[in-house]
């Protein structure tokens, strides 16, 4: 009997035709194939990606290195944990991440004492990672313009296993006005360390998302430290004078404050 001759067929890579494209953004187009196949590259690449953002969600927070450089604002600064006990708790319940946990409760009560403008949380949520690397500089180039608009500014709280609404009672609990929480957003496959901010007029436990203002993307690769913090302080401002945040409050109306 004759000896079969193993075949092998070699697919040469096939470009995209629209691969220029790939320079105006981060996201995963324009790949090209390999016969009917992804090019290897680009999955090693795919795979990376999702290891870097599971990462990001099991990521936890750098307390010391945060605290030392929350020091140049003056400011106290009170740590504090929502009632997920763990990541795993955390990522089940949702609910839990919203709420804190008594003792904290009782932390920020002896913390409180008058009436503030502003409370200022920095938040793990699902990224840890952004918050490591952001959540300092960001505030580096906002508390300079949030004091030259003469705001009061309560103690600074980093919230441990926490949700976006977790923010409501801190702000509520401070006294202050309005909320700000820095916190880490869902990791994508281009961004794992992407920040957010949210913006609550009247924090209160069980206010609902439609009061709040959100930048999203802060991050070197996305809204910068600069622009987002002049679009932070400009949000801060235009809620503060109008007495209201969230759907009411457009920022891209005339109405924000220069």
């Amino acid at each position: 009997m004759k000896e079969l001759k193993k075949s092998s067929t070699h697919h040469s890579f096939i470009p995209d035709p629209w691969e220029s494209l790939k320079s105006f953004t981060k996201a995963r187009i324009a790949l090209g194939r390999t016969g009917v196949a992804p090019p290897l590259k680009e999955l090693l690449d795919f795979k990376m990606c999702h290891a870097h953002a599971r990462d990001a969600i099991y990521s936890i927070l750098e307390l010391n290195e945060l605290e030392e450089g929350l020091q140049q604002f003056q400011s106290s600064v009170v740590i504090v944990a929502s009632q997920a006990a763990d990541r795993s708790v955390y990522l089940q319940r949702p609910d839990y991440g919203r709420n804190l946990d008594k003792s904290s409760v009782n932390n920020l009560k002896n913390e409180s004492s008058y009436s503030v403008d502003v409370s200022i949380t920095i938040a793990d949520g699902l990224s840890a990672t952004a918050i490591n690397k952001h959540a300092v500089p960001v505030l580096k180039k906002l508390v300079p313009r949030l004091k030259q608009s003469v705001l009061t500014i309560a103690p600074i709280v980093i919230a441990q296993q926490a949700r976006v609404a977790i923010a409501d009672e801190i702000g509520s609990l401070l006294n202050a006005k309005l909320s700000l929480i820095l916190i880490g957003e869902r990791p994508g496959l281009s961004s794992p360390d992407s920040m957010g901010a949210y913006i609550t007029y009247k924090p209160s436990p069980g206010t609902t998302d439609e009061s709040r203002n959100c930048v999203s993307n802060i991050r070197p690769e996305g809204l910068n430290y600069d622009l987002a913090a002049e679009k932070i302080a400009k949000l801060i401002k235009a809620s503060l004078q109008l007495k209201l945040s969230g759907i009411m409050l457009k920022d891209e109306e005339k109405n924000l404050l220069q």
